[in-house]
């Protein structure tokens, strides 16, 4: 609730207590005429009301009937109008409470974030790290075999011809040529 609408509402509640107290002192002042008028007639038997006496009370209460229902159509108008701003008072702090209930949902994702990617990114390259480190176990056992096949392989040609085996250069006519080691 802002301050215009607090303020709002509370000129309209001191505004009916006003008229309240407004509607009381003529329902006393009614009250009293009534009562007066009761004294004297009882009073006095005889007494026989003046014409325009009575038609000057009769108008000034048709005019207090009227000033009062003038009144309390004013305390009802008011009376909805506060009930309305209580209704939609209530509303807009539910409201409030939602969305700081949904904005603290939402700092708590934001911070836990990071973690989850984290955990995410690490179930992710779990199964690529062992995928790496079992091509590595596999690349260094056939390192390990190509070096043992050629190393027998060197040593039966050692063996079979007594020297190295050695690539074998053909005389040329002039032309010196290197020699090709398969497109290497």
């Amino acid at each position: 609730m802002n301050s215009t609408e607090s303020l709002n509402a509370q000129d309209l509640q001191a505004e009916v207590s006003r008229l309240q107290e407004e509607v009381q002192m003529r329902d006393r002042l009614v009250q009293q005429l009534s009562q007066e008028l009761f004294r004297l007639v009882k009073g006095n038997a005889n007494f026989t009301p003046n014409p325009e006496v009575s038609e000057q009370h009769h108008a000034q209460m048709q005019l207090l009937r009227q000033q009062l229902e003038e009144v309390e159509q004013q305390v009802e108008f008011y009376q909805e109008q506060i009930s309305q701003r209580d209704t939609q008072l209530v509303e807009e702090r539910q409201a409030v409470r939602e969305l700081t209930d949904r904005a603290r949902m939402l700092e708590q994702v934001v911070q836990e974030l990071p973690e989850i990617y984290r955990q995410k990114f690490a179930e992710r390259l779990s199964p690529v790290k062992e995928r790496v480190e079992m091509l590595q176990k596999e690349n260094r056992k056939l390192h390990a075999e190509l070096q043992s096949v050629s190393y027998r392989l060197a040593m039966r040609s050692r063996k079979s011809t007594g020297q190295l085996d050695l690539p074998s250069f053909k005389p040329s006519n002039g032309n010196a040529s290197l020699p090709s080691f398969g497109g290497a």
